[in-house]
């Protein structure tokens, strides 16, 4: 719900060129009156994880456009949420097979959520509920039509830091196995030592919010323990995408000076 509503408080309070654009999933969420005017939504406080939030989904629909030019025509959303890739682009999607893999509750409501708003599933578009306590996400994504024999790019965003170490090393060994010319775009939380000053004060206030609902962050990787994980999963080849890097591609010359946070970052790995 969050990321559904930092997307929509880009485009209402952060100056033109917007590095992202998403109304629907304001829409999905439905939020209630005054919403913006919580303390998670304020626009200055906020402004550097909301970018984080931007830059991330800007970078991975960007490089699933890559991968479709070249062929590729399978995409994975692991932990899909409230992404709206189906909806808001459908000219690309429908170019590939996307698979929107998440909890069957969340996933119950959003396929209720979108049939409200006149949303039609595509054939094209698979909805796959895993109980990731009990059920193998793989198992289901070849259940639901998915070809491990073909290429696939596979993004797991805003995930990993829930996730036991343990239980993020098995996610890349799988992944792992996917057809040559795959692709897997994940993002992971940095030590907050790693992060400055003003950041860690963010950080804390992040990190209690999810220890308060139930789900605290409990992992945390250096960039360079995260590409020693992807090569010892069995990946051929793995690069960081450092925040700096977001930033020149997204944020250069921005009038309002709105930057990503360091705290999350990005490994690309391939297989």
């Amino acid at each position: 719900m969050r990321t559904a509503l930092w997307r929509a408080v880009h485009l209402r309070s952060d100056s033109p060129p917007y590095v992202f654009e998403d109304e629907v999933g304001l829409r999905l969420a439905e939020p209630e009156d005054g919403w913006q005017e919580r303390p998670d939504m304020d626009p200055v406080l906020t402004a550097p994880m909301r970018a984080g939030i931007l830059s991330r989904a800007r970078f991975i629909e960007d490089l699933v456009a890559t991968q479709a030019d070249l062929g590729v025509d399978q995409y994975v959303l692991l932990g899909a949420g409230l992404d709206t890739f189906a909806q808001r682009r459908p000219a690309l999607a429908e170019r590939l097979t996307v698979f929107e893999v998440d909890q069957p509750g969340p996933q119950a409501w959003k396929r209720r959520r979108l049939g409200e708003l006149g949303f039609a599933i595509p054939p094209w578009l698979r909805l796959v509920p895993v109980d990731f306590e009990t059920d193998s996400w793989w198992d289901r994504l070849t259940d639901a039509g998915f070809d491990p024999g073909r290429p696939a790019v596979v993004a797991s965003t805003g995930v990993s830091m829930y996730l036991t170490r343990d239980a993020n090393i098995a996610t890349l060994r799988e992944i792992s196995r996917l057809a040559p010319g795959s692709t897997l775009a994940t993002t992971f939380m940095v030590p907050i030592d790693l992060v400055g000053p003003d950041e860690q004060r963010l950080r804390g206030f992040a990190e209690q919010g999810a220890r308060s609902s139930g789900t605290p962050f409990i992992s945390f990787f250096t960039p360079a323990e995260m590409l020693d994980l992807a090569k010892e999963a069995g990946f051929p080849a793995a690069r960081h995408v450092a925040p700096d890097e977001l930033i020149d591609r997204y944020f250069a010359d921005r009038p309002d000076g709105l930057r990503p946070a360091q705290s999350e970052q990005i490994l690309v790995a391939t297989t």
